[in-house]
Formats: C-alpha cells, sequence, structure tokens
C-alpha cells in the first residue's frame, strides 16, 4: 500500500542516521507487525536496510497473510522474514535474534469491553510465550510496547497529573474495560521479573496515544474520528464533555522512541514516550481540527450519553506524561500536535 505521507515520514525519519545505527548487522523481530507502530517499525528498518546496506535481518510476527501482503509493498516484503501465527503460540526457537520488538496486542476499545478474556490471554499469554523462548537466547535487548494506560486515573488531583515513571494511580479491577490496562502492567511486572530471575534484557516503553500517517481511515479512537469528521465535512459530535486531557506522539516520533529505549534503555526499566508539547483535553482537540480547517466548515456538537462505559471510554483523567528519563537518552520529539492532524488528514485523504 502506497502512501506518500508515510513514504516522506520514513525518508526523513531515517536521515536520523543515529536512531539506527545500533541495529546495522543485527536482526530483529517485530510482533505486531501489520499494526500502525509495527508497520512503520518494520518499513522504517527496510528503508535505513535500502539506503545504507545494514544487513539488518527484519523478522515480522503477525497473523493475516493478507493484511501482511496490503500493508507491505512488494519491496518491503522481499527484505522481511514474515512468521505467521498467534503470538500465544509463535516458536521462534529456531531462529537467531538480536533483538525484539513486542507489539502484539488489541488496541481498540471495543475490543476491550466485548473481548476483555482475550485480551487479557493475548497480552499476558502471548509475552509470556516470547520470555520463556528468550531464556536461552543471548538477546541484546527485548522491548515491550505497554501504554500510558498503566498509571490509571489520579481522582484525588486537582488539575493535570504530571506523570512520571514512578507513579501509578487507581485502576478500577472490577471493570470488563481495565482488561487491557491491568493486562498491561501484569505483563511489565511479568517482563520485570524475567529479567530478575532469567536475565532477560527486556525494557519497558510506555506509549501515550500515538497517531500520524498510517491510522486506518476506519480506526474508531477519537484522533481518527475527528479527522473524518473533517474530511467528510461533517460535525464533530462528543458523547462526553471531553474533560479527559492527555499528551500524544507522533508515529515516527514513537518509533525512534522506542528503538532509543531498544539500544540505549537499561534492562528491567520503563520509559515513558511521549510529547510533552501536545497536552490537550478532547474538547480543545476537536475545537482544533475546526479551526485547521475552516473550509469544512464543521462544528462541535455534544450529545451527552447516559453510560460512557458502555461505549468502551474510560474514566475522566488529567495526565501529562513526561519523558525526560527517555529524553536523556539522545530522543527528541519532533512533530506537534497541529502537524499530527495534518499529516494525518493528508494521509487519510491520500489512501480513500
Amino acid at each position: 500500500m502506497n502512501n506518500i505521507v508515510i513514504e516522506k515520514d520514513i525518508a526523513d525519519l531515517v536521515k536520523e542516521t543515529h536512531y539506527f545505527e545500533p541495529f546495522e548487522n543485527s536482526s530483529v523481530l517485530v510482533t505486531g507487525a501489520t499494526g500502525l507502530i509495527g508497520s512503520i517499525l518494520i518499513k522504517s528498518l527496510c528503508k535505513y536496510n535500502d539506503e545504507h546496506n545494514a544487513n539488518i535481518r527484519i523478522y515480522a510476527c503477525c497473523r493475516c497473510k493478507e493484511k501482511f501482503a496490503s500493508v507491505f509493498s512488494d519491496n518491503e516484503r522481499n527484505c522481511v522474514f514474515p512468521l505467521f501465527g498467534d503470538i500465544r503460540n509463535i516458536s521462534i526457537k529456531d531462529i537467531e535474534l538480536d533483538y525484539i520488538i513486542h507489539g502484539a496486542s488489541f488496541t481498540d476499545s471495543k475490543s476491550f469491553v466485548e473481548k476483555p478474556v482475550e485480551t487479557i490471554d493475548i497480552a499476558i499469554s502471548g509475552t509470556k510465550n516470547l520470555l520463556e523462548q528468550c531464556r536461552n537466547k543471548h538477546l541484546k535487548g527485548f522491548v515491550y510496547l505497554s501504554s500510558l494506560e498503566v498509571y490509571g486515573s489520579f481522582t484525588d488531583f486537582e488539575g493535570i497529573k504530571t506523570i512520571s515513571e514512578n507513579d501509578s494511580g487507581y485502576i478500577d479491577t472490577m471493570s470488563v474495560r481495565s482488561s487491557y490496562s491491568e493486562s498491561k502492567r501484569m505483563v511489565e511486572t511479568l517482563c520485570a521479573s524475567y529479567h530478575s530471575q532469567y536475565g532477560v534484557s527486556v525494557k519497558i516503553a510506555r506509549l501515550c496515544q500515538t497517531f500520524g500517517a498510517g491510522v486506518s481511515y476506519n480506526d474508531n479512537r477519537v484522533f481518527a474520528q475527528f479527522a473524518r469528521s473533517v474530511i467528510e465535512k461533517k460535525n464533530i459530535v462528543l458523547r462526553t464533555k471531553g474533560e479527559t486531557v492527555r499528551n500524544y506522539c507522533y508515529t515516527t516520533d514513537a518509533v525512534s522512541g522506542i528503538l532509543t529505549v531498544l539500544a540505549e534503555g537499561n534492562s528491567g526499566e520503563a520509559y515513558n514516550i511521549a510529547n510533552e508539547e501536545t497536552t490537550i483535553s478532547i474538547a480543545d482537540m476537536a475545537k482544533l481540527v475546526c479551526t485547521l480547517y475552516p473550509e469544512a466548515n464543521v462544528k462541535v456538537l455534544f450529545d451527552l450519553a447516559d453510560d460512557v462505559s458502555k461505549l468502551g471510554y474510560n474514566p475522566i483523567v488529567k495526565i501529562r506524561l513526561v519523558s525526560q528519563k527517555l529524553q536523556k537518552l539522545g530522543w527528541t520529539p519532533k512533530i506537534g500536535i497541529e502537524e499530527m492532524f495534518k499529516r494525518l488528514i493528508e494521509s487519510m485523504n491520500s489512501a480513500e
């Protein structure tokens, strides 16, 4: 699938050669390979390989052969070794690997509510399957892609809570929506345990919400809904007051952050990946998109739901992830919130 915005993003990213140089002459496995972040990671590694003859051997783990064929170009597929199957029973025992980037997971709120058991099982059993096989491998690095949702909510805090890697909030364990956040927490502990007990060199990348070029037109997350509203010239309808505040990260900034954690991070530790300058509420984000595209004549309307939990929404949170720990390792996010939406909408238009 050709997308000129993604191609430009990747071309710009691979110019930052310091993010890729540690992986030259090595083998890398990416799970969740056809997802947003996994696919951009693989495309970037392929591009760097092509431009620098870097001898990076890339393995891509995913479930669907058809999606693999649609996400990656002929040239990309020629430089990637696919592993098709369920992450819970995929075998890597006979593959020599230096690095693993583990991103296989459900990522949509609807699945968390409608398939909570599968959400938990894929996270825990899938990761344990990989970690168990890594006990006898001499990996240079394994990074687990976790989420800002492990932090939960801070209901006793007035205003916007600044979150470092040492903070922890409340998660309602009896809510099925917590299947995602609680399983992410458990997997982080599982990773820390495999590092402590068996010496597996695993690190945690805690990603804030990540979007940009490459997000599916049919994605149901709020940023994609807003982008579609502009493209289709339909009013943005919010089912809540839009009071949740968080910060975001552009896709290629997330990729460079993951590579930094993998190459430079300390095993057994977690790192936030977030652009601190993108902190914004849902309501203000909706208004921003309308302002960026006045020609679409789109307005923000409110149709408040009686019970937002049935829609798969999280409780109201007001948090701002700080990424100073990662930035001290040499990572710098490049793309702000306005440019994120411009590239997302251009990408969606080019894919249509």
